[in-house]
């Protein structure tokens, strides 16, 4: 989510977990009535109310972006001091103002300046809360309303403050502007002007970071980051105990007592049901899309990806004594452990000495939408196929290797936007000084002239420096072709994207070689992307003599095309056997195309799948006899020997000679 500089913040522990004090959804009476074990909010429908009653950071870019906290006032030291300060000008400004005495000195006009300058910000932020509050009960499902609301609360209330100050001055110290000769009074008039001027340019600078900020980071990354914490809570979920009493994951039983209430706000990654959210997901279609989603919201999806980390519930339950509650989780970047997850999961979901889990399986667990769409996801055909111990433990180790390269494009992209708003924050910084100098009287056209010179001789000389920063901005935030962690093709050459920076881009070739490319060049070429691709196909090219009789070569194609749709996990069923050409009279080349279920993200796995394929392609053509054979050579021997036995055989067919 952005905050005030236009980036997405998340300062956080590590655990992420709840304090007891801090989590009000985790007390008794909000289990009440629930299943014995914990209620996993479905992903599509209670999410935005779980994270609304989540935990209350003290961090202060946690404040600006929470909903509930703008609600609220934090009566924090300063908040306190304020509101008794703000006590003590009131009743000094009744008593000037009633007391005749007093009110013939004017001592209320310095009290209601200093009412202004001490409590100002104070009643600024009350109005701001307000128009937030507002905001969220008339926008809430609206385009990026919220976004620019929460971001720039804190910009927009520095702006009303120094306005307020202004409005209080002027008018109660215009009169006397004329007539004192003193230049305090015109001096002070213009240091306010200044300050207002910088905090509009600095309002307006929040803005276009923002606007930036929020749209790059919502159309690249939200997609990603719901499919991720969909797959987070299918595997907490599938290694719950089973709901009883309902397949549908309802139940009136009691929390038992194996998940003690300790436990429960340290299962800070595990979304919590409650009738609330789902009463407003049903009223608002039951889905999250990208143009209604709210910047708190955002912030807490991205906390969860690079922050949390995937786990199971037996092992958060074994560790709940720990007091580092980062322990307990399993490490979502090892592909050991997601195969440990993945066994668990199998053996918990799955009936006694059953291979498979069906739909009724997972139904035990979680809603029936969600269960068929895990099914879709792990590319089955119909819902009643069954998924075997190998296709869940690959759906679970790739649901933690996205889940790490997820975070780590996160990481790297947040990094980006830190330094572009550095880059405004020195212009921003330039402009206002210069407008400073103008407000304030000081004669500068001659320095302006200098300046003029000068910033002449830096583009000559930096002015290629310019252009390659401003095109590596549009190349990394608007064309924006790959994330950390895709394939990609530059050149010819097939590589993993490794870190992405503002000016520079870090390829890891396959032999482990570190590439970095500037980005202002990569702008120039044409990049292929495979993790962006949808299924690609597979192209697999061979040679049969040409006497082959055309019923074997009709029957080969049928046992592969067997094959392919009985690995229909693995390939497309349809697929295409062509004879592109005929060489020398002898040898038919011939290409077989299918299609894989998958793109070629993951390279090993590819060229596993097209091995097998080759590996069952060799025994059809050795249980069909297909076989290439070189033309006849004319070799006119002089010297022949003596002819033997072994000369009147007829030629060994060549899988026999190489058996």
């Amino acid at each position: 989510m952005a905050d005030s500089r236009g980036e997405i913040v998340v300062e956080v522990d590590s655990s992420s977990g709840y304090s007891a004090k801090e989590a009000p959804l985790f007390n008794k009476s909000s289990f009440h009535g629930k299943s014995e074990v914990l209620k996993i909010m479905l992903f599509h429908e209670a999410v935005a109310e779980a994270v609304r009653r989540g935990p209350n950071h003290d961090d202060d870019e946690d404040v600006e972006d929470n909903p509930d906290e703008l609600k609220t006032i934090r009566f924090g030291k300063s908040t306190i001091l304020q509101c008794v300060i703000l006590v003590v000008i009131l009743i000094a400004l009744a008593c000037s103002l009633l007391v005749p005495d007093l009110k013939r000195k004017s001592l209320w006009k310095w009290e209601v300046l200093l009412l202004a300058l001490i409590s100002g910000r104070l009643i600024s932020g009350c109005l701001v809360r307000v128009a937030v509050i507002f905001a969220e009960q008339n926008f809430l499902l609206q385009k990026r309303v919220l976004y620019f609301t929460y971001g720039l609360r804190r910009a927009v209330q520095n702006f009303l403050w120094l306005g307020l100050v202004f409005v209080t001055w002027y008018p109660i110290f215009d009169s006397k502007l004329d007539n004192n000769r003193s230049r305090i009074l015109p001096n002070v008039t213009k240091i306010l002007v200044c300050l207002l001027v910088a905090a509009l340019l600095w309002l307006l600078k929040t803005v276009l970071v923002k606007v930036l900020a929020s749209s790059f980071h919502v159309n690249t990354y939200f997609e990603r980051i719901h499919q991720a914490l969909f797959r987070q809570y299918v595997i907490e979920t599938l290694s719950l105990k089973p709901l009883a009493g309902s397949s549908h994951g309802t139940s009136d039983e009691e929390p038992g007592d194996g998940l003690s209430e300790a436990l429960l706000p340290k299962a800070g990654s595990l979304w919590k049901w409650d009738k609330v959210g789902a009463r407003s997901s049903e009223k608002n279609g039951n889905k999250i899309q990208k143009n209604s989603i709210s910047v708190w919201y955002m912030k807490k999806m991205m906390h969860m990806i690079k922050h949390g980390s995937l786990s199971t519930l037996d092992e958060q339950i074994l560790e709940s004594d720990m007091e580092d509650v980062s322990h307990v989780h399993i490490d979502g970047k090892t592909e050991c452990h997601a195969r440990k997850a993945a066994r668990k999961i199998f053996l918990n979901v799955a009936k006694p000495k059953s291979r498979l889990i069906y739909l009724d399986d997972l139904m035990r667990f979680m809603s029936k939408d969600d269960a068929v769409k895990m099914i879709r996801l792990l590319g089955l055909k119909t819902e009643s196929d069954g998924i075997d111990k190998q296709a869940l433990e690959n759906w679970v180790i790739e649901a933690f290797k996205e889940r790490a390269s997820l975070a780590r494009s996160l990481n790297d992209t947040n990094t980006a936007v830190d330094d572009l708003h550095n880059m405004l924050n020195v212009i921003v910084g330039i402009v206002t000084v210069i407008i400073w100098l103008i407000i304030l009287g000081v004669p500068i056209t001659q320095f302006l002239v200098f300046i003029s010179s000068q910033l002449l001789l830096l583009a000559f000389v930096f002015g290629n420096s310019c252009k390659m920063v401003f095109e590596a901005i549009i190349f990394l935030f608007v064309m924006h072709p790959y994330d950390v962690g895709d394939r990609c093709e530059v050149d010819g050459v097939q590589m993993i994207v490794e870190e992405m920076n503002i000016l520079t881009t870090v390829f890891l070739r396959t032999d482990n070689l570190k590439i970095r490319y500037p980005n202002n060049v990569l702008a120039t070429k044409p990049i292929s992307n495979y993790n962006r691709s949808s299924h690609m196909g597979e192209t697999i090219d061979f040679c049969i003599h040409i006497s082959t009789p055309i019923e074997r070569i009709h029957r080969m194609k049928q046992d592969i095309k067997e094959y392919v749709e009985s690995k229909s996990e693995h390939w497309h069923p349809r697929l295409n056997l062509i004879i592109k050409d005929v060489v020398d009279m002898n040898k038919m080349v011939m290409s077989l195309w299918l299609t894989h279920r998958m793109n070629h993200q993951e390279m090993v796995e590819r060229w596993a799948r097209r091995t097998l394929l080759v590996e069952r392609m060799i025994e059809v053509f050795r249980q069909h006899e297909i076989e290439y054979r070189m033309l006849p050579l004319d070799v006119n021997v002089r010297n022949l020997p003596s002819p033997t036995p072994s000369y009147d055989k007829p030629v060994p067919s060549n899988w026999t000679a190489c058996a």
